[in-house]
C-alpha cells in the first residue's frame, strides 16, 4: 500500500469519541475502524483455513518409528485449538494483526524427518523443547537484538521477498503454476496449469477471483479482499453444483452433510520432553532442534517486519511495536503446538491478507482467533472454502508488499545484491528462511571484501555462520557421522 494512502487513511479513521476497545487496541490511532478490523480478520481466517485440511493430512500420513500414526479427526481439533488460543493472545497481548497455527514445511521435517526416527511422543517433545529454547533467546533479548541489527533496506527486502513468496504461493495452491512432473525429462521446473494450459472450472474460479480482487482494489473498495473471497466460494459452489468437476483440491465447495462434529481432544498432552535422547544419538537430536529453532525463528522474523511494515506500523528505525512480547507469544506458540501434538505453531503470513484488508490491531486476531474456535464444532462448514477463491488474495497482498522495492538503494550494490538474493530466493526456494539467509550472508561478504567488516553488527557475523551451517547442514551430518 502506496504511504500516501497510509498517512489519508489514517486522517480519515482518526475521529473523536474514543471507546474504550479503540483505545485498548489502538485502532483510531493506527488509522483504522472496528469494519475494517473485523474484515481483516476473517480475511486472514479464510486464508489460512486451510492448514485445518492440510495439517492433518501431512502428520496423518506419516508412520513413527514403531509404524504409529495419529488420528485426522484429533489432528483437526489440536489444530484448530492451537491457532485458536494463540492468535488470540497474539492479538490481546501483541496487539499485532498477526494470525498463528501449525507452521508448513515445520509440519514435514516432524512428519518425515524426525518422526521416522522417534516415537509421535518424542517427536512433538523436541517441538516443546524447541519453544521453550525460542523463549529464552527472547527473555535473554538476543533474538530481538538480532532483529534490531539488520540493516533496514535488508529488511525492507525480506517484505518483497516475501510479497513475491505469498504471491507464487497463491499461484501454485489455485494449480494456475505446477511443477512439472519428472518424467517429462524437462529442465523448466514449472509450467502454466497441470498441462502448460489452463483448464478446468477450478482454474476459472481463480482467475475470475484474481480480476475480481485488482478491480476492487484499483476502485479502492471497501472490503475488496473478502468480498472477492465469499463471491468466488458462492461462484464454486454453484459450479460444483451444475458441472462434473473431477477435483478442487484440498476442500470442495459443497454444503456439507454435517455441518457441526464434536472436537476430539485426544491428542493433547501427549508428548515426551526428552525421550528423543533415548531414541537416536545426541548428536542427531542437536542437530534437529537446531535446525527447527533457526527456520522458525528467521521465518517469524519475516513474517513479523513483513506484516508490520504492510501495515506501517515500523517505526522510524524498521522497528515493530512491543517486539519482545510479539516474539515471546511465537516462541510459546511453538511450544503449544508441540504440546498438542499439532507440530510446531508459528506467526503465519497470510496475516497479511487481513492487513492488507484494513486491519492494523490485535482486535482482527480476535476475530481470526474466534473463527478458529468456531472451527472447533464447525470445521465442515467453515472449511468449504476451496483454494481457488482464497488464492486471488494471496496475489493481491503480493502485490501490495511488492510496493516496498522502491524503498531499497538499488545503485549501492553492498545493499542492492543481497536485498537482491533476499528478494530472489525465497519464492524460487520456496522458504522465507532461505531467501533471509541468503541475504545475510552475501551482505557480511560484501562488506568484507569492500574492506569495512567494521561495519558488521556482531550478531550478524554469528547469524551468518549460523546460516553457512545451515545451508552446510547435509554435509556436516556426514562428517559427523550422523547419517
Amino acid at each position: 500500500m502506496a504511504e500516501a494512502q497510509k498517512v489519508d487513511d489514517r486522517a480519515r479513521a482518526s475521529e473523536p469519541g474514543v471507546s474504550g476497545l479503540d483505545r485498548f487496541f489502538r485502532i483510531s490511532e493506527r488509522g483504522s475502524t472496528l469494519p475494517r478490523e473485523i474484515r481483516g480478520g476473517f480475511a486472514t481466517f479464510f486464508t489460512m483455513a486451510y492448514i485445518l485440511v492440510l495439517n492433518p493430512i501431512i502428520l496423518g500420513s506419516a508412520k513413527d518409528k514403531f509404524g504409529h500414526q495419529l488420528d485426522p479427526v484429533q489432528l483437526t481439533t489440536a489444530t484448530a485449538l492451537v491457532a485458536a488460543v494463540m492468535t488470540v493472545i497474539m492479538g490481546v497481548a501483541g496487539n499485532l494483526p498477526l494470525a498463528l497455527a501449525a507452521g508448513l514445511g515445520l509440519n514435514a521435517v516432524v512428519a518425515f524427518q524426525i518422526a521416522p526416527l522417534m516415537s509421535w511422543d518424542d517427536a512433538m517433545g523436541l517441538i516443546v523443547l524447541e519453544g521453550l529454547l525460542i523463549c529464552v533467546l527472547v527473555v535473554t533479548g538476543l533474538r530481538e537484538a538480532v532483529m534490531h541489527a539488520i540493516p533496514q533496506p535488508l529488511k525492507q527486502a525480506i517484505s518483497v521477498g516475501i510479497g513475491l513468496f505469498i504471491a507464487f504461493i497463491g499461484f501454485v495452491d489455485a494449480g494456475f503454476v505446477s511443477r512439472i512432473p519428472d518424467a517429462a525429462n524437462t529442465t523448466v521446473p514449472v509450467q502454466l496449469g497441470g498441462t502448460g494450459t489452463l483448464g478446468g472450472w477450478p482454474i476459472l474460479v481463480f482467475c475470475l477471483g484474481v480480476l475480481l480482487t485488482i478491480a476492487l482494489l484499483a476502485r479502492k473498495v471497501k472490503g475488496a479482499i473478502l468480498i472477492s473471497i465469499v463471491t468466488m466460494t458462492a461462484v464454486a459452489m454453484i459450479i460444483d453444483s451444475l458441472a462434473d468437476v473431477k477435483s478442487w483440491g484440498l476442500t470442495t465447495p459443497a454444503w456439507p452433510d454435517k455441518v457441526v462434529d464434536t472436537p476430539d481432544f485426544g491428542l493433547l498432552g501427549h508428548f515426551s520432553l526428552f525421550g528423543a535422547f533415548g531414541e537416536t544419538t545426541a548428536i542427531t537430536v542437536v542437530l534437529l532442534i537446531f535446525t527447527l529453532i533457526l527456520s522458525d525463528f528467521f521465518d517469524t522474523m519475516g513474517t513479523v517486519v513483513g506484516v508490520s511494515a504492510e501495515a506501517g506500523l515500523l517505526d522510524e528505525e524498521g522497528r515493530v511495536p512491543h517486539l519482545g512480547r510479539v516474539l515471546l507469544i511465537d516462541g510459546a506458540a511453538a511450544a503449544a503446538g508441540g504440546a498438542a501434538s499439532a507440530s510446531s505453531a508459528t506467526s503465519y503470513i497470510e496475516s497479511a491478507a487481513g492487513v492488507g484488508e484494513g486491519a492494523r490491531t490485535g482486535l482482527a486476531n480476535l476475530v481470526t482467533g474466534g473463527l478458529f474456535a468456531l472451527a472447533l464444532l464447525f470445521t465442515p462448514l467453515l472449511t468449504i472454502v476451496p483454494l481457488q477463491a482464497a488464492a486471488p488474495a494471496l496475489v493481491a497482498v503480493g502485490f501490495l508488499m511488492m510496493t516496498q522495492v522502491k524503498n531499497i538503494e538499488w545503485d549501492r550494490y553492498e545493499i542492492a545484491i543481497p536485498a537482491f538474493l533476499t528478494i530472489a530466493v525465497m519464492p524460487f526456494t520456496y522458504s522465507i528462511t532461505n531467501g533471509i539467509g541468503a541475504g545475510f550472508v552475501a551482505y557480511v561478504l560484501i562488506k568484507i571484501v569492500l574492506g569495512r567488516a567494521k561495519e558488521i553488527h556482531w550478531l550478524l557475523w554469528g547469524t551468518s555462520a549460523l546460516f553457512l551451517v545451515y545451508f552446510a547442514i547435509d554435509p556436516i551430518e556426514q562428517i559427523l557421522g550422523v547419517r
